[in-house]
């Protein structure tokens, strides 16, 4: 082989792996939507439903790990879970529909209360005075076993 075929092909030979460097991550990312899991709800474990008395929300605090492409961040979440009878749980988010600022259960009151701008919401997650737009966010919640467990996807 002479030298002007030798560099020729080592030309090439460069250029395509080159070029595979730069095909593989972009077809990666092209497909990984295609890998997620769709329709599946991610259940979390907040506590015992012993915990919860009837008519009272108790709050629940858990750590999740989200994952956005290659970062994963771990996130603290906070559900308020109540129910009417001891049967049928609900969970509501902490976070104000307004602006975003932590409700907190006041027992005396029977209401959740938003100190930003003194957003109220009743023992259900609607509003019932201030500036919130609607009620609380609501979760899906379920019981197994006496452990109650919340899916944030809702």
């Amino acid at each position: 082989m002479d030298r002007r075929k030798f560099l020729s092909r080592a030309t090439v030979a460069i250029a395509a792996a080159i070029g595979i460097g730069w095909a593989v991550p972009g077809v990666a990312y092209v497909l990984s939507p295609a890998k997620k899991k769709t329709g599946e709800a991610e259940w979390i474990v907040l506590g015992a439903a012993d915990r919860v008395d009837i008519g009272t929300p108790s709050l629940f605090k858990a750590k999740v790990t989200k994952t956005s492409g290659w970062v994963s961040t771990e996130a603290e979440v906070a559900v308020y879970v109540v129910t009417h009878d001891g049967r049928e749980f609900r969970g509501f988010s902490n976070v104000c529909t307004h602006l975003g600022c932590r409700v907190r259960w006041v027992a005396d009151q029977n209401e959740f209360f938003c100190p930003c701008h003194n957003g109220v919401f009743s023992v259900d997650g609607q509003v019932v005075a201030g500036p919130p737009p609607r009620g609380l966010d609501e979760f899906p919640v379920k019981v197994e076993d006496g452990q109650i467990f919340v899916s944030l996807e809702a």
